[in-house]
């Protein structure tokens, strides 16, 4: 690997890394109180179950973000990729703000429907830029439909 792609590789990690950390500063202040209080469904994961998942996505999204970048950024699928992931990685940070600080699972639910619309247009762009890119962001689709299905059964459940 050349110096530049590494350095792409670990600026991709960190950039996704960062989301999350933001996210998490929403976050992190509600778990202890607001969300305890929340009546949740029978399939709701224990609360220390959900950092190591957002750690693996975002590595893995990471790596996605490098190998479409690698491919050049002047060219146009590449530009346009980078900017549907780059929308995709700010709508995962607003629903943090929407579930946990504005404590809005309505608000948060509708927002989480537009980000995995989201994150299906990145994999269907990352696709025809580079195939393992795209493969790379299907776990991420699926926990965000495991969590919009949490989302909904927390909203209903807390009317």
């Amino acid at each position: 690997m050349k110096f530049g792609n590494a350095t792409k590789l670990v600026v991709s990690i960190a950039i996704c890394q960062m989301a999350g950390l933001i996210g998490s500063i929403f976050t992190s202040p509600s778990i202890p109180g607001w969300y305890a209080t929340l009546q949740k469904p029978f399939f709701s994961p224990p609360n220390w179950v959900f950092a190591p998942v957002w750690i693996l996505l975002f590595t893995l999204m990471g790596i996605s973000l490098y190998l479409v970048w690698i491919e050049g950024i002047s060219d146009r699928k590449v530009r346009s990729g980078i900017l549907i992931f780059s929308f995709q990685l700010i709508l995962n940070i607003v629903w943090s703000f929407l579930f946990f600080a504005l404590q809005s699972p309505f608000y948060a639910f509708l927002e989480i429907i537009v980000l995995w619309f989201a994150i299906l247009l990145t994999i269907y762009q990352f696709n025809k830029i580079n195939r393992n890119a795209s493969y790379l962001l299907v776990p991420y689709l699926f926990w965000v439909s495991f969590a919009a299905i949490l989302n909904f059964s927390i909203w209903r459940l807390n009317l």
